[in-house]
Formats: C-alpha cells, structure tokens, sequence
C-alpha cells in the first residue's frame, strides 16, 4: 500500500511538472520579415505603443507632403532649413522613449524626402540645453527665434500630443490626437497645421 501511494505521488509530481515546461511562456519574432508578420498590429494595453506612434505620424507627414507649403517648398530656389522643435506629451502617459523615436522618425522621412534640408537634432538639443529648456517644453516663439537664428533654421516642425480618457463601468476608451505645425522662425507665423487620431479601448 505504501509503495503504490508512493507511486502515485511520484506519477503526481512528474505530470504536474510536464504540465508546467508545457505551459511556460515563449519568446517569438514579430514583424515584418518573420513568421508573425502581423504581431504589432494587436494592442496590448489602452496606452500608445510604437506602431500607434508610427502611424499618427505617418498620417500627419503625408498631409505635410501634400500641402501647398510643400509644394512652396519644392519649387524655392534655395533649400529650406526646417529644424524639429520637441513634440509636447500632454497626455498622463510616460513616453519618453517613444516621443524621441517619433522624432527620429519625423527626421528621417524629412532627411530622406530631398525636399528640405535638416538641423541636426544633436546640435539643437546643445542649444535648448544652454538655454535650460526642457524636453518637453511648450514651444516659445522668441527663444525659437533665438536658436534658429543660430542653428540657420527657416522652420520649425512641432506639435503636441493629447488625449481624453473615458470609462464607464469596466469599459474604458482613450482618444489621442497628435498635432503638427510648421512655423516659420523669422515671423512666428503658423505656416501650416493638420492632426491625426487614434482611439484604444477595452471593452468587455
């Protein structure tokens, strides 16, 4: 009787355990050029991710494109110097990492566009930084004026990114809107504006 108990509690344990290496989590490849192509495009949370970035961006940057001020831009007889002032986070989230991605990214479809030229966000950041302004600091037409005189910036391509948080009862939907504008240094004048939108939500 005691050995077959023994048995038992032996078979037990071993099941339990080839249950739980069954069960344990798996790492996996996602994105473009793998197995799991579309693995980013599924929302994990209510708060922005990369992909929601990108895509806000994308859609801002492609009315940019398609603006009378690019179009101005294209035809000039000398190359605009556009330069890209910090995008403001006024939503609750912590996005640090995320908004310096954005504005990377927002570099380099300038960069790669040809039809302007570039301050190099290195060589600003040293100027905002002799002049104690914060990353995320609002944008301030004067000091503006001040560094793009000494950066030779035309331009400035800035924004802000907000949102509005609704719950009711345990559904809960956040809206984000991400602004761009385009304004000029010498007269602080908005040359252009557009937004886009991206809503996330829970529901049950």
């Amino acid at each position: 009787m005691m050995l077959h108990h023994r048995f038992l509690s032996t078979v037990l344990v071993a099941a339990s355990l080839s249950m739980s290496m069954g069960c344990k989590p798996k790492a996996i490849r996602g994105g473009e050029g793998t197995e799991n192509p579309d693995f980013d495009e599924g929302a994990m949370s209510t708060g922005l991710d990369r992909k929601d970035l990108q895509d806000l961006m994308n859609k801002n940057m492609s009315s940019l494109v398609a603006s009378p001020l690019w179009a101005q831009w294209r035809g000039a007889a000398e190359t605009p110097v556009v330069a890209i002032w910090p995008i403001k986070n006024d939503t609750t989230e912590h996005l640090d990492d995320q908004m310096l991605t954005l504005l990377s990214d927002m570099e380099t479809e300038l960069i790669n566009s040809g039809v302007v030229a570039v301050v190099s966000r290195e060589r600003q950041a040293e100027m905002m930084a002799e002049a104690n302004l914060q990353q995320g600091a609002d944008f301030n037409p004067a000091l503006a004026a001040e560094i793009g005189r000494q950066i030779g910036a035309q331009y400035f391509l800035t924004g802000k990114l907000q949102s509005v948080d609704e719950r009711i009862n345990k559904e809960r939907r956040v809206q984000y809107t991400l602004f761009l504008q385009v304004i000029e240094v010498e007269t602080s004048l908005v040359k252009f504006q557009t937004k886009s939108e991206r809503t996330k939500g829970i529901v049950r």
